[in-house]
């Protein structure tokens, strides 16, 4: 094994800031502008070897975060065959963002870019990567290219075009079939109100702690959970309550370019007494603190597309009319 040529190994990481922009390295020896990384070692593992040169190269020190992509590049001047690993790392918060340095100088630069900028700099042969690696990353998927070129059947970075032409000619395997089509995440929330008409809602202790939630969340679909257990599960694991849920009210379908769909099941939880309230213990990890609010007060506390899934959830209630199809609160 040992006097039999190998691939070259090498890894990649997409180092963003809190705001969303990518770190791309200048200066001298580097005849074009690069993404942080390089070759690994034989004892590393590729996590070890960005690890180390974000360490020698710029002095950072974060986690090495999931793998984006794989780009598998065929012999180059070398005569070896190259494969990247692309890694997510960071977010990283602004005061490690802004230490960030080469040595050289002012002839020595590593630069925080928005993506599309980034791209734009980048030469021909990385800006695919980096492209697909995003997209992965925005996805929560992954990206399987060839000398930087998406390949049938990826999860991440297929041209939306080009995976329909593929699926339309027949000439995508059941496998790759699967892979390829367009994701969504599924949600199950609960509307309860309190005998004054007041909603219940929760203050989420991850993410933008400033917006405010229904309870509920995430649908364990992986583990053969359907909405109307999800919804029971989450108001019991978040507030303490073990309450069947009521009728599906309405379900919200959401979409952002280049992300995963968004599915909500929202169901009507009832009406909580003051005992009832009374007994709701909040799980710390996962929620600050719960209050009731009414109708009107919704601005300025949840999302204007939530809101709206809330307004015609309690229309629906008062009515005995639904369930409902909503696009982002709002009826088709």
């Amino acid at each position: 094994m040992p006097d039999r040529p190998s691939p070259l190994v090498a890894a990649t990481g997409v180092v963003l800031d809190t705001r969303g922009r990518v770190l791309v390295l200048t200066g001298p020896g580097r005849s074009d502008p690069e993404l942080p990384g390089g070759p690994v070692r034989d004892t590393e593992t590729p996590e070890e070897g960005l690890a180390r040169a974000l360490r020698e190269g710029l002095k950072l020190t974060p986690a090495t975060g999931r793998l984006l992509a794989v780009d598998s590049r065929p012999p180059g001047p070398l005569g070896r065959s190259q494969i990247v690993h692309v890694h997510l790392v960071g977010p990283l918060a602004a005061p490690e963002a802004a230490a960030v340095s080469l040595p050289g100088g002012d002839t020595a630069e590593a630069r925080w870019l928005p993506p599309e900028e980034a791209c734009a700099l980048l030469p021909a042969r990385t800006a695919p990567r980096l492209r697909a690696a995003l997209a992965a990353l925005h996805t929560g998927s992954f990206a399987h290219l060839v000398d930087g070129v998406p390949q049938p059947g990826s999860p991440a970075g297929l041209d939306p075009a080009r995976r329909l032409a593929l699926e339309h000619s027949g000439t995508l395997d059941p496998a790759s079939h699967r892979a390829s089509r367009p994701k969504a995440v599924t949600a199950a929330s609960v509307l309860f109100t309190g005998p004054d008409g007041r909603i219940l809602l929760v203050q989420p202790a991850y993410g933008r702690s400033d917006r405010w939630n229904l309870p509920g969340g995430g649908i364990d679909s992986d583990l053969g959970e359907i909405p109307r257990a999800a919804a029971r599960r989450e108001v019991e694991e978040e507030l303490g309550l073990d309450i069947a849920p009521g009728r599906l009210l309405a379900v919200n379908w959401s979409h952002k370019p280049g992300r995963p769909a968004r599915i909500r099941f929202l169901y009507d939880g009832g009406v909580l007494d003051a005992p009832a309230l009374a007994r709701i213990r909040l799980d710390p990890t996962e929620l600050l603190q719960w209050r009731t609010v009414a109708p009107a007060d919704l601005p300025g506390l949840v999302k204007p597309a939530l809101r709206r899934q809330i307004t015609a959830c309690l229309t629906a209630r008062a009515t005995g009319t639904g369930p409902l199809e909503l696009h982002a609160g709002r009826r088709p």
